[in-house]
């Protein structure tokens, strides 16, 4: 097949490797991409956030098969386009994915579908975020309601940051104030045809910037797949994933059929294990970033076969995806002051002595060719992923290839999966 995947970061990247890795030997575009994704796709001149263009390409290229990386493509009505003209999308439509792109659609979709999740509020004004925030008490947690990156989130314990993160936020639109719930955080992504629903593996990320999950929150610093500790508490992380999968992601895809808005693509889970039993965070509307850079080197099943069959409405044809035994551990290199203001534009060295080191492989989530240098452009780098038997081999392979990799003011959390470890 020609697959044409549009993102540029570490997300795409890996979804370019795993269908890259497929026997079938598909022809992958990627647009914008980045200088890695360029050692691994044809990289073509085109805008993703343009949905009339994308179509253009796609139709004049014979592209089989389009993939959706970031939201804001999706937001901006991208599928729907591809979707009008009879080409192929894995990603939801503009309707759909305001699951991700407004969290008062999410919470109107969850309520309607009797999904387990935290209280909320949706104040429209300082007063109104300051009445619910002393309701519900510390911790503070205020979303802001639409797109942020991943930094549209407070979670603290001091009322006037809490104010101010929203007053932030407030300019553009409501915020959402939420109960804080507390529990081990997972990550559970769902292929969809807008009907059927298949589960991949669960994952656990880190989002916050420091070490002990301290700092300021990230797009996310590391994650590790698979979680075994969830046996614990389930009996198997397979009767976990059943569970989620028969409380929430039905629930959900059904809910939006009926909304009129059948969502096709990546339903992502942001879930809590709360003492209550599991509760949903948040919904994307895509693969997660970082935790997809661990999932899919685990997949055995071929991806291209799965994505297609959600774009085509087949996905009841295809068995429960399967994972092989190995774990993945990734671990984030950001710039020098990410979050808050990223210092871009320094050469990244090493990198081919860190490939190097057994069962490690690098995603590429914001870097350029300037010459024969390569340069960081954004906050967060590059993922480092190791695999391995076992959590202790493949955090060991992380951080010896992140150890070898040269970056000024590079930073990197150095307590990814080293509990499960």
């Amino acid at each position: 097949m020609k697959i044409l995947v549009l993102g540029s970061g570490a997300r795409e990247h890996a979804i370019v490797l795993a269908l890259k890795a497929d026997a079938a030997q598909h022809d992958v575009l990627a647009a914008p991409g980045n200088a890695g994704i360029g050692r691994d796709a044809t990289l073509v001149d085109l805008d993703m956030m343009d949905p009339a263009a994308v179509t253009e390409f796609a139709n004049a290229n014979a592209v089989d098969l389009v993939v959706v990386g970031p939201e804001a493509p999706l937001v901006a009505g991208v599928a729907d386009a591809l979707r009008e003209r009879g080409i192929p999308v894995f990603g939801p439509g503009k309707q759909a994915a305001q699951l991700e792109g407004s969290k008062a659609f999410a919470k109107r979709i969850m309520e309607n579908a009797g999904v387990p999740t935290g209280r909320a509020t949706h104040a429209r004004t300082i007063d109104e975020t300051a009445a619910a925030l002393d309701e519900f008490g510390a911790p503070y947690v205020v979303k802001a309601d639409g797109l942020a990156a991943g930094k549209g989130v407070i979670v603290t314990e001091d009322r006037e940051a809490a104010l101010s993160h929203a007053a932030t936020f407030l300019p553009s639109g409501p915020v959402l104030v939420e109960e804080f719930l507390s529990g081990p955080e997972v990550s559970l992504f769902f292929l969809s045809d807008g009907d059927t629903v298949r589960p991949l593996s669960p994952a656990q990320d880190f989002k916050r910037a420091l070490d002990g999950d301290e700092g300021p929150n990230t797009g996310g610093m590391g994650a590790y797949s698979p979680l075994p500790w969830l046996a614990e508490q389930f009996g198997s992380v397979d009767a976990f994933v059943d569970e989620v999968t028969e409380t929430v992601a039905k629930p959900v895809i059904a809910e939006l059929d009926r909304d009129g808005s059948p969502f096709i693509g990546l339903l992502y889970a942001g879930l809590i294990i709360t003492e209550q039993g599991v509760r949903v965070i948040e919904f994307n509307a895509r693969f997660g970033d970082p935790e997809t850079q661990i999932v899919l080197p685990r997949l055995q099943t071929p991806l291209a076969e799965l994505l297609m069959a959600a774009a085509n409405g087949t996905l009841e044809d295809q068995p429960r995806p399967v994972f092989g035994d190995d774990v993945a551990v990734t671990v984030v290199l950001a710039s020098e002051g990410y979050p808050a203001s990223a210092i871009t534009g320094r050469e990244i060295t090493g990198l081919d002595e860190a490939s190097a080191v057994e069962g490690v492989h690098v995603t590429h989530a914001a870097t350029a060719l300037e010459g024969d240098k390569l340069i960081a452009t954004g906050g967060r780098v590059l993922n480092v992923v190791g695999t391995g038997s076992t959590f202790a081999i493949a955090r060991d392979r992380a951080y010896e290839a992140i150890s070898k990799i040269g970056l000024e003011g590079g930073q990197f959390r150095t307590d990814i999966a080293a509990k499960v470890a």
